[in-house]
């Protein structure tokens, strides 16, 4: 069976290998999230009834369509974007900090979650390299934004899950240090990567208070 076929949707270049990869990403993500929120836990065997639980599908349900969308659009707008620039773009998940990062929210309650990335090979200036950097986070605050509009109409918590959670991931990955958006946007534009910090603290840290303060969350 030849895994890394090509596949071609469009004008966007895939391999059954990176569909795999983001399927398997995808749910084990909305997997972590459901465990956290029900409050699973190896050390609580009582708390292991909740899978065999109508909540347990819904959350888990719920985290594939806001947690699960925050990390596969993420991913596949630094893939695109590269793509647009002529690179050769997959993703590729990380296997065992997928699982550790189960296991740890498992048995501790808490996690760190490493997916995988798009693996990028082409050249690119740098000021290519900080947008295909860019638009990972920059997606995360737009579906951010889109989820807190639908929590101001429709009251539903895993609508306001899905706001954080998004901001927290763009927010996240705008540390500008090792491997992470954050540096090659800093490496390409200072000025931007403040103006995204600041709109992802903004939002987190300040509107949203200010929305509940209100009663309009």
């Amino acid at each position: 069976m030849m895994i890394n076929k090509e596949i071609k949707i469009g004008k966007i270049n895939t391999s059954k290998k990176e569909l795999l990869d983001i399927g398997k990403a995808w749910l084990v993500i909305s997997l972590i999230f459901t465990v956290l929120h029900l409050g699973i836990n190896f050390f609580y065997v009582g708390s292991l009834s909740k899978i065999y639980s109508n909540y347990f599908i819904f959350y888990m349900i719920s985290s594939l369509f806001t947690v699960g969308i925050g990390f596969l659009f993420h991913e596949m707008a630094h893939k695109f974007m590269a793509q647009h620039y002529g690179c050769a773009a997959e993703f590729r998940a990380d296997t065992m900090m997928l699982l550790f990062a189960l296991v740890m929210a498992l048995l501790f309650g808490f996690t760190f979650i490493a997916p995988g990335a798009v693996m990028i090979a082409g050249m690119i200036t740098r000021k290519e390299n900080g947008i295909i950097s860019l638009v990972g986070p920059l997606t995360n605050y737009c579906l951010g934004i889109i989820f807190l509009i639908l929590r101001i109409i429709f009251p539903y918590e895993i609508l306001e899950v899905g706001f954080f959670v998004n901001f927290m991931l763009g927010l996240f990955n705008m540390i500008p240090f090792f491997m992470f958006d954050g540096k090659k946007i800093w490496d390409w534009n200072i000025a931007i990567w403040f103006v995204m910090v600041a709109a992802g603290i903004g939002f987190l840290f300040f509107l949203l208070p200010i929305l509940a303060s209100f009663n309009i969350l």
